[in-house]
């Protein structure tokens, strides 16, 4: 699990449209295309990343105001879902 500090930084590239996940992230599955504008599939790209990427791959696929208004729907483990809660928190985002 990366949480790096600058994912809210607005300077950095952020994906969109259709992406394949890294093998790293997705390597339980065939490779998939997901449209990041569709919600059901931002959910699972975000699950993902957030669960099995690395820095640099947080830094792409997620987007720091989207992960706040769809944590809360996210299926993550506990540990995950802390370490993102006291980001926000650190940020003075009230997540918790």
């Amino acid at each position: 699990m990366a949480i790096p500090d600058d994912i809210d930084d607005p300077s950095l590239a952020k994906a969109s449209g259709l992406v394949e996940l890294p093998l790293h992230i997705a390597w339980s599955e065939p490779s998939l295309t997901y449209d990041l504008s569709r919600r059901a599939d931002r959910l699972r790209v975000y699950e993902q990343v957030l669960r099995e990427g690395t820095e640099d791959d947080v830094r792409y696929y997620i987007d720091a105001d989207e992960l706040a208004r769809i944590i809360d729907e996210l299926v993550l483990p506990p540990y995950v879902r802390a370490a993102w809660s006291e980001w926000f928190r650190r940020r003075g985002q009230g997540r918790s």
